[in-house]
């Protein structure tokens, strides 16, 4: 498509890029440092994080400063920062049974292997507006100090490993170890890997893929499906890297990830009826919304992936800077080709008027064919 430059040109586009600047440097309050915004608005700089595809909260917090609150605006930030890195080390597989957990609720059983931790939630309390002055009255005593918890009670068993003894899942793992589809090296296009679907999901826009996962449980009257969420995980998992020298494995820090297993009913004419399917999800940060969702659409698209759109949805349309880039690029000059589609409808009318030709009058009293 052929663009022309705004009305102004160069000029034009550095004055306007100067009234973002003068708004924002010359606001009433104060600059908020990165420390304030990941203290404060922890979930958003997690998204963040996950949706750039780079964990690192106090970049994502100067991102989210920079695009004044925007998360699509300030993963494209961090993603074409992300670009300019080089790559050191690929960083070694880490097993999620690692995980020191921070939030771990099981929905779908009352006693599982280990406790529930409630963790920092709102989950079970009211959504009601607090003063702008600060918290109410009646939240302003010490908080409670959090139990201490022992390494077992931080690391719990899996409510899966119960359903894999009780004979009720399909097991769907390999006896090979395939190499993972790296989403930041090309595009992945279907059919694809899990791999590739795990990870385009990983860092799909949340608002996308809650959207496409509400749809996917949906019937054609509008009614829900049943859905069962076997658990959510909130922790941190360490990162390893190969030494240059002795080439064994180092830590050399941790990330915090979300995780979540959710249990599907089989009854499809061709499924083993008499067991579940439970689906993976897993993302940077605190993001919890993404991660049931990842784990949902992870068993429709093994269900129904390879037979209907799911699949193609998952991969194209879910990635939050490719569909964001291309709504905002409507808003770059299109004269050129406007005027061409103008001059295309005017033509076709033309011809239209010189194919009917002159009208002749009818005699009176006949009626027009």
């Amino acid at each position: 498509m052929g663009y022309s430059g705004a009305r102004g040109g160069l000029e034009a586009i550095l004055a306007a890029e100067d009234l973002v600047r003068r708004a924002r440097d010359h606001a009433p309050a104060p600059w908020a440092p990165t420390e304030q915004i990941t203290a404060r608005f922890r979930l958003a700089v997690d998204r963040v994080l996950g949706e750039a595809g780079l964990y690192h909260e106090d970049t994502s917090a100067a991102a989210l400063r920079q695009a004044e609150g925007d998360p699509l605006e300030a993963a494209h930030l961090v993603r074409a920062h992300r670009s300019t890195l080089p790559r050191l080390a690929v960083s070694e597989p880490v097993d999620p049974d690692e995980m020191v957990v921070l939030r771990r609720i099981v929905p779908a059983f009352r006693e599982p292997d280990g406790p529930q931790l409630l963790g920092r939630t709102t989950d079970y309390t009211g959504r009601l507006l607090e003063q702008p002055a600060g918290p109410p009255p009646r939240q302003s005593r010490t908080p409670a100090t959090p139990p201490d918890r022992t390494e077992t009670q931080r690391r719990p068993g899996r409510f899966l490993d119960l359903l894999r003894k009780l004979d009720l899942v399909v097991d769907h793992r390999r006896a090979d170890d395939p190499e993972p589809f790296d989403i930041t090296r090309k595009p992945a296009r279907p059919p694809a890997e899990r791999s590739a679907a795990l990870a385009s999901m990983a860092r799909a826009e949340t608002g996308a893929l809650v959207a496409l996962w509400y749809r996917s449980i949906l019937g054609p009257d509008g009614d829900i499906h049943e859905v069962t969420l076997g658990e959510v995980r909130h922790g941190r998992l360490p990162l390893r890297v190969r030494h240059p020298h002795t080439g064994n494995p180092v830590r050399v820090g941790e990330f915090r990830v979300t995780e979540a297993e959710a249990i599907e009913d089989l009854d499809g004419a061709d499924e083993d009826r008499s067991r579940f399917d439970v689906g993976y999800g897993l993302c940077f940060g605190h993001n919890e919304r993404k991660a049931i969702a990842m784990a949902n659409l992870d068993v429709a698209n093994r269900r129904f992936g390879r037979t209907g759109p799911l699949e193609q949805l998952l991969l194209l349309t879910t990635d939050g800077l490719d569909s964001a880039g291309f709504l905002e690029h409507l808003k770059l000059p299109h004269y050129v080709t406007f005027r061409s589609m103008v001059e295309r409808k005017q033509a076709m009318r033309a011809a239209g008027e010189a194919d009917e030709g002159p009208r002749v009058a009818e005699p009176a009293g006949q009626e027009c064919r």
